[in-house]
């Protein structure tokens, strides 16, 4: 039998036992690999890191930009009444 197609193969890695699973092609380095698969565990602790940081991006602004330090003052305070 001869085989008239050959695919290429893919290499998929998981840095934390299953929970998220990264695929990228033979050759390639860590950064070029793409994400494949997540458990909901993996999403949501990646999801609350991108908000922590997207947090502190805000609070980094607000020091140099005064209508977004008005806006997390606002933010601040609205929390605060409503403890």
């Amino acid at each position: 039998m001869i085989v008239s197609k050959i695919t290429e193969a893919v290499i998929y890695e998981s840095p934390d036992g299953g929970k998220t699973v990264y695929v990228r092609e033979p050759g390639s380095d860590v950064q070029s690999r793409k994400l494949h698969w997540e458990s909901e565990d993996s999403k949501n602790l990646r999801e609350e890191l991108e908000e922590s940081k997207l947090w502190g991006n805000i609070r980094r602004a607000a020091k140099t930009n005064p209508t977004i330090r008005r806006a997390l003052d606002e933010a601040i305070m609205l929390y605060n009444l409503s403890k």
